[in-house]
């Protein structure tokens, strides 16, 4: 066989989209994102491991209450827990209180400081997005919304958001490369390339 019946596609990414979240124009904007973002998970983080109800003798206490108010929010005429995750708070994370205990101390302590230096920004983003989905689906509003949203714009900007940060030199030995940006003019650039200057 010389060559492939249906070769692959490469689909061009949107100027606006790439201007958003691949140019490096940008970097200061998503940096002050990331950073009070990780800012917000790196203070509740560290309430928490200062805390004996959440790290320590008492572990588990504090992270057992409060899956039980959100166990309470499943039932009633208008309950604002879906029954599905009422289940998984009955039987998983009530009968793990205390590795839940430290996985949520711990975690949010690693998605601040990771955010903050712009290490693996993208992933740090996605899973602070997911302990923020886990708080509005536990029925805990406070700044879990915005968070949330933050947090969704940091994963669209992965490549560019920790550019003033440690992602500058982590990603390209993670086979993360950067291009010179199409609009540049720079001869042989391709469509699809993203601007990392």
């Amino acid at each position: 066989m010389t060559a492939q019946a249906n070769p692959p596609r490469v689909l061009i990414e949107p100027r606006v989209s790439r201007f958003l979240f691949a140019d490096t124009r940008l970097a200061p904007l998503w940096t002050l994102l990331r950073i009070y973002v990780g800012w917000q998970w790196l203070e509740a983080g560290w309430h928490k491991v200062t805390d004996p109800a959440w790290v320590g003798g008492q572990a588990g206490t504090a992270v057992t209450g409060f899956l039980r108010g959100a166990l309470a929010k499943t039932g009633g005429e208008r309950p604002s827990v879906s029954g599905w995750y009422g289940w998984f708070i009955e039987n998983v994370a009530l009968p793990n209180a205390t590795l839940f205990s430290y996985l949520v101390t711990f975690g949010e302590l690693a998605v601040g400081t990771a955010l903050i230096l712009g290490l693996l920004t993208g992933i740090a983003a996605f899973f602070g997005g997911l302990m923020n989905a886990n708080f509005l689906l536990a029925g805990t509003l406070s700044s879990n919304p915005l968070l949330f949203i933050l947090a969704t714009w940091l994963v669209l900007a992965w490549r560019v958001a920790g550019w003033w940060g440690l992602d500058r030199w982590v990603l390209p030995r993670l086979g993360v490369f950067s291009a010179p940006s199409p609009e540049a003019g720079t001869p042989g650039a391709r469509p699809e390339s993203h601007s990392l200057r």
